[in-house]
């Protein structure tokens, strides 16, 4: 739908019909005009109100329809209405809801065409996020013929914001998974005097599931919303369009140094959250079953197999992969006005957190049918 900073209205005949296009935002401040041609245009058969050009409707533009509309059909010439979108009808139906019975604007759709318009809506998306993903492969790939291209100045930018400044939450976050795993172990192993299984228990499930979890969902709520609002900043001051017009490609300057960088760090924070929750873990089976950290470490040494610790790390660039994209495919969806930052913004977060849980779940089908 277009979008013009005022209201605009041409009349069209069309055989024995009268089109009537609106378009514009058909508000209080830009109604003069049209206002205007509506008082002049005396109608001579059928008309067709087209108003599926009009970006912005306030209550005024809803009266001015209705006045005109009833004023037509009094002087005896049949009016329809066409192009009305769900908004445009529930202001009618509030500020109207004694006209109902005859109302210009249709009834509400079913739920069945809600259900289905998303379900477009959904299959549509999908679509287009796999050709944001070929068109970055495909700009990647003429960046590693020409590596100099790459800014490896911003990647060492975003590694430092995305990694070094985000060790502080993914410390917290990891002491507090460590403490709740041992707490919740304990009381169960103590019933059959097993506590010392504690040390198995919070060793293989931090470094295989926990700890990259918990750290892609934090840094999908920290980093992935980070990256959505930034390039959303640069398309609302058409930075991103600028670029363009000076011949740089988004992709090879906005997209891939922030990619690179977080998967670069990922594997990293995995591995201090897995340190940082083990210690968490370590202070609750001292405190509360006198397992001593000697005693820990020498029973996580025979517990903990090398594979549990690399499953957990190989996750990380995937993980950082799928944030990563869908953030910047959020970001790049903004349109120009700044409640769009916020709705992507919340959308990027949810989807890379969907994605990361996705790509976890199909890791833990692969590795179990694989016998690791």
């Amino acid at each position: 739908m277009r979008s013009t900073s005022t209201a605009t209205l041409t009349v069209v005949q069309e055989g024995s019909q009268t089109r009537l296009k609106c378009a514009g935002a058909w508000t209080l401040p830009h109604l003069s005009e049209v206002a205007g041609v509506l008082e002049l245009f005396s109608p001579a058969s059928a008309i067709i109100w087209d108003i599926r050009d009009v970006s912005e409707v306030d209550s005024a533009g809803i009266a001015l329809w209705q006045m005109y509309y009833r004023s037509y059909e009094r002087q005896g010439f049949s009016s329809t209405l066409i192009g009305a979108d769900e908004n445009q009808t529930k202001l009618y139906r509030l500020l109207y809801p004694h006209n109902l019975d005859d109302s210009p604007f249709p009834e509400a759709p079913s739920w069945l065409y809600r259900l289905g318009r998303e379900m477009h809506l959904y299959q549509k998306g999908i679509g287009t996020f796999l050709a944001f993903l070929g068109e970055a492969f495909v700009v990647l790939f003429h960046t590693l013929r020409h590596p100099s291209r790459l800014r490896w100045h911003s990647i060492g930018a975003h590694i430092l914001a995305t990694g070094a400044q985000a060790l502080p939450i993914i410390a917290l976050s990891a002491f507090l998974i460590g403490v709740v795993i041992a707490y919740q172990s304990i009381v169960q192993l103590q019933k059959f005097g097993a506590d010392i299984f504690i040390v198995d228990t919070i060793g293989i499930s931090l470094t295989r599931e926990l700890a990259p979890l918990i750290t892609a969902i934090v840094v999908a709520g920290r980093s992935g919303s980070a990256f959505t609002a930034q390039i959303g900043a640069m398309k609302m001051t058409q930075e991103i369009d600028a670029m363009k017009t000076m011949g740089f490609n988004p992709f090879t300057f906005l997209v891939w140094p922030r990619v690179i960088a977080l998967m670069i760090v990922m594997p990293l924070l995995i591995f201090f959250a897995d340190m940082v929750g083990i210690f968490g873990g370590m202070v609750i089976a001292n405190t509360q079953s006198h397992i001593s950290f000697t005693e820990f470490i020498h029973r996580l040494q025979n517990a903990l197999a090398l594979k549990h610790y690399v499953i957990g790390i190989v996750k990380g660039p995937f993980f950082a992969f799928l944030i990563a994209m869908a953030s910047l495919y959020r970001g790049f969806q903004v349109s120009m006005n700044t409640e769009s930052i916020g709705h992507y913004t919340t959308k990027s977060v949810v989807n890379a957190i969907f994605l990361v849980i996705a790509c976890d779940a199909l890791f833990s089908v692969l590795l179990t049918e694989l016998k690791l």
